[in-house]
């Protein structure tokens, strides 16, 4: 293959992955496709779920979201070189390009889990980034966390994106290893030990 050749095909593929990103950010309502993603009834679980744009969520919703991330990850973050932040995390949680799967108690209606992301170019590849996937305490260790990114994974695949990207911190133990069992590694982007962040970076290949 000339040099030629390869510019060409580089700039297709980079061509390919932006038309990607933009038909993916045009749906308004992305897991309509996937009715089997917007229930989960196991391990004792009888949730509904649903998929909004930040814009279309319920102020008490995303409070909600904010206090539920100070409870579960607030500790690790005060706990590293990041410190919690509330005013940072509060405006991370309302910007206007987030979307919301959110997981609801069918029985209570109280909320259950919820995973913000969004449709992105990440160093040049489409990707579906998840910022934040966060379940109650009462609803953890029942599958419903590794739906949810299913879920995720799922919108990849169907909008032919390449990635799902996420941070995690370091001192999340747990979390490292919930997504080393779902088949994430470290991205290569991932900043390099020598720079010593509080995070990695990592990723799953969905094409």
């Amino acid at each position: 293959m000339s040099a030629l050749d390869e510019i060409t095909n580089s700039d297709a593929a980079a061509t390919a992955q932006q038309k990607a990103i933009e038909n993916a950010n045009r749906q308004t309502a992305p897991m309509a496709p996937f009715p089997e993603f917007l229930k989960y009834d196991d391990n004792g679980c009888s949730l509904d779920l649903y998929c909004k744009r930040k814009p279309d969520m319920e102020p008490k919703m995303l409070k909600w979201a904010f206090k539920l991330a100070e409870r579960n990850v607030g500790p690790q973050y005060k706990a590293c070189s990041l410190g919690w932040q509330p005013k940072v995390k509060q405006s991370d949680l309302n910007k206007n390009w987030a979307r919301y799967l959110v997981a609801v108690d069918r029985a209570t209606k109280k909320p259950a889990a919820y995973t913000m992301f969004r449709f992105d170019l990440d160093y040049g590849r489409s990707v579906v980034y998840c910022y934040e996937m966060q379940v109650e305490a009462e609803f953890q260790r029942k599958g419903l966390g590794g739906f949810m990114m299913k879920a995720l994974e799922k919108l990849a695949q169907h909008y032919r994106l390449e990635r799902v990207v996420l941070t995690v911190l370091k001192n999340n133990e747990d979390g490292m290893k919930f997504y080393r069992r779902l088949g994430y590694d470290i991205d290569e982007n991932s900043p390099d030990k020598a720079d010593n962040e509080a995070y990695e970076i990592m990723s799953k290949l969905m094409l």
